[in-house]
């Protein structure tokens, strides 16, 4: 479990995330750049990637020095490298928009661990195609929105959804068993910053009741799969993966029920590591740095 770290009497805690292509010197570089300011690195991981010849790298560090100064010092380093990078406030909590249906092992979940084990989101509001979850949100104190979804209001509930976003600051939204499938607009527009748990092992058992499929093939591991969403079906990039080991005694309800705590540690898992920017997009893969 990690710790907000934020602010300390040393200065503040950076994160600092990036990606280029790959060539001697990148690691090299970005350490004199924080030294050069002042900075101390707590936390270095790096990899580079031998099919896309990339690089990526996740530094956390503690510096006095203004955003502004790093961040312009960051942008000058960037054009030698072609980087794309990202500087944020480590431990810093996410502002996070949960989308559910009716199932509510998730949405609890990510509630209890915000509340309870230091997960850096801030549940901004909790937004259903159903009412079920009206009594939940409100026990955690977070906002509803009930926004129905019928063939014909798809694309006005959408818009109110990004309208949400917009209004509330949203940096991040989780389907946490929205049993919706979204358009490709709309998961263009949150590219990246939209996430899913499929309750299955992807690529397995895709759509609708993946367990039911599951038991009729006589699976021996059942599992969970939390990924970024994309356009294509239940094929976004693949940040987090857990299984739980099964037999032919088991009936399809114990399956659900079992499955059900897959999802929601891999949902939490993947939540976290996104919210504390440990995750870098690599084409349809992930790097994640844990």
């Amino acid at each position: 479990m990690s710790t907000p770290l934020l602010h300390t009497p040393d200065g503040t805690h950076w994160v600092l995330t990036l990606s280029c292509p790959d060539r001697p010197g990148i690691v090299h570089a970005v350490a004199g750049l924080l030294a050069e300011h002042g900075g101390n690195i707590t936390e270095s991981q790096q990899f580079g990637d031998p099919l896309t010849g990339l690089f990526f790298m996740r530094v956390q560090v503690t510096a006095s020095v203004a955003r502004h100064t790093l961040e312009s010092a960051l942008t000058d380093l960037a054009g030698r490298f072609m980087m794309q990078w990202r500087l944020d406030v480590a431990g810093r909590p996410v502002r996070t928009l949960v989308m559910g249906s009716t199932a509510a092992h998730c949405l609890n979940d990510l509630a209890f661990r915000q509340r309870s084990e230091n997960l850096p989101i801030d549940i901004v509001a909790v937004v259903s195609n159903h009412t079920a979850l009206v009594d939940l949100a409100q026990f955690y104190g977070i906002p509803f929105h009930h926004v129905p979804v019928t063939a014909a209001t798809k694309a006005a509930a959408e818009d109110r959804l990004l309208e949400l976003v917009q209004e509330l600051d949203v940096e991040l939204v989780v389907l946490a068993r929205y049993m919706q499938i979204l358009s490709d607009d709309l998961c263009r527009t949150l590219s990246g910053r939209i996430i899913n748990i499929h309750h299955s092992f992807l690529p397995s058992f895709k759509g609708a009741r993946p367990y039911a499929q599951a038991h009729d093939r006589g699976v021996k591991l059942i599992g969970a799969t939390a990924h970024y969403v994309t356009g294509d079906l239940d094929e976004g990039p693949i940040i987090e993966q857990d299984v739980e080991r099964v037999d032919h005694t088991r009936s399809v309800e114990d399956l659900v029920a079992l499955g059900q705590d897959v999802e929601r540690r891999a949902l939490a898992r993947a939540v976290r590591w996104h919210a504390e920017h440990r995750v870098l997009l690599d084409g349809h893969r992930t790097i994640v740095f844990r």
